[in-house]
């Protein structure tokens, strides 16, 4: 059915809630903002990080470009590692690249630590393209990613699928008129995907492979 697998990284590859929101926090005590609830930053987790400084903290956009590089101070040498493989991905990235899929990262994340992230899971060489965010922010939104994956890895969207946990994965596919998976293991939730459109919603990693075929 699909030729060109499109995953996210964050919720959908690996469960990285411990890292970010430790560098969230990290970042906004430098703004004297301190927070006890981790789970109150998981929605930090999909979207761009200056917009999402600016959406829940009323940060103006230039200090939310700087509280991302706050943000990175902790993320670059700690909260990177802070991070795990979901069970059963690496047996599911076998099974697709066995039967001969194109398989893409694309992910708001930046290249620079994307790459990092794949080769300390040891994944890496399962994917064909990387197609992640500018370390500028100038790229960063999920459309743009998806767009920037198309143009550069040969992408036919009739026969390709995005994969990935929350709305804005969903909505950057439709932007494209591609089609998505929401998976239910990450951080998004059912109402979110459904709402967002998704083309198809499942509970499991091994629900992918039943799915792309």
């Amino acid at each position: 059915m699909y030729n060109t697998i499109l995953l996210d990284l964050d919720g959908t590859l690996t469960d990285p809630g411990v890292g970010i929101t430790n560098s969230i926090m990290y970042a906004l005590k430098k703004w004297n903002i301190e927070v006890k609830d981790r789970t109150e930053l998981y929605k930090f987790i999909g979207p761009p990080l200056h917009e999402s400084y600016m959406k829940y903290y009323n940060f103006t956009e230039e200090d939310s470009f700087k509280a991302v590089e706050d943000y990175r101070e902790y993320f670059r040498e700690k909260g990177i590692y802070e991070n795990e493989l979901y069970p059963g991905i690496e047996d599911m990235l076998t099974v697709l690249k066995s039967k001969g899929k194109k398989i893409i990262l694309a992910t708001s994340k930046p290249e620079e630590f994307a790459i990092k992230i794949l080769k300390h899971f040891e994944i890496y060489d399962y994917f064909d393209y990387i197609a992640a965010a500018s370390m500028d922010g100038v790229r960063s939104k999920k459309a743009d990613v998806i767009e920037y994956a198309i143009k550069n890895a040969d992408i036919d969207v009739k026969t390709a699928v995005m994969i990935g946990d929350r709305e804005y994965d969903i909505l950057g596919a439709a932007k494209h008129n591609m089609d998505s998976i929401g998976v239910l293991y990450g951080y998004g939730n059912y109402d979110e995907l459904k709402t967002a459109g998704a083309t198809y919603i499942v509970e499991k990693v091994e629900n992918i492979v039943s799915l792309v075929k």
